[in-house]
């Protein structure tokens, strides 16, 4: 078992240490372990909030309402099931030392884009490439 890393409460990642050190890594898989955890209490929630309001609500306007707040609130929480799916995989990327590269390009990517989107598995460069031949053979 690896020994704990201390990390202070102030602690961001700099460009001034060593790309994906020790410290770095605890930071990011400790940003990811509380995002996840954040979201799998937030699902709780929102399943709780959907069997409450199972009920039969006679009025046919307020029932209307209520399934398109059902459906609002599935939709959201299948973003988030996949949300998990991605945090996992970036936790899975740390323990075998692949975080913090790009998947295409195999270069850093920016502490600054990975403390904004610690799921990101691209440079910046990289994804907007990405995106424009995504939408280029898209079928419209």
């Amino acid at each position: 078992m690896k020994p704990e890393i201390f990390l202070p409460e102030d602690y961001r990642p700099a460009e001034d240490e060593p790309f994906m050190n020790d410290r770095q890594l605890e930071y990011f898989r400790r940003k990811l372990n509380a995002w996840k955890a954040e979201i799998i209490d937030l699902s709780a929630e929102t399943i709780e909030g959907l069997q409450d309001s199972a009920r039969n609500v006679p009025d046919i306007a307020d029932r209307a309402s209520e399934e398109t707040d059902r459906a609002l609130e599935l939709r959201t929480r299948d973003r988030q099931r996949k949300l998990v799916a991605k945090i996992d995989a970036a936790l899975r990327r740390i323990e075998n030392g692949e975080y913090g590269y790009c998947e295409v390009t195999g270069e850093p990517i920016s502490l600054k884009r990975l403390d904004a989107r610690p799921i990101a598995t691209m440079t910046l460069e990289a994804q907007e490439k990405h995106e424009r031949r995504e939408k280029v053979h898209r079928d419209d």
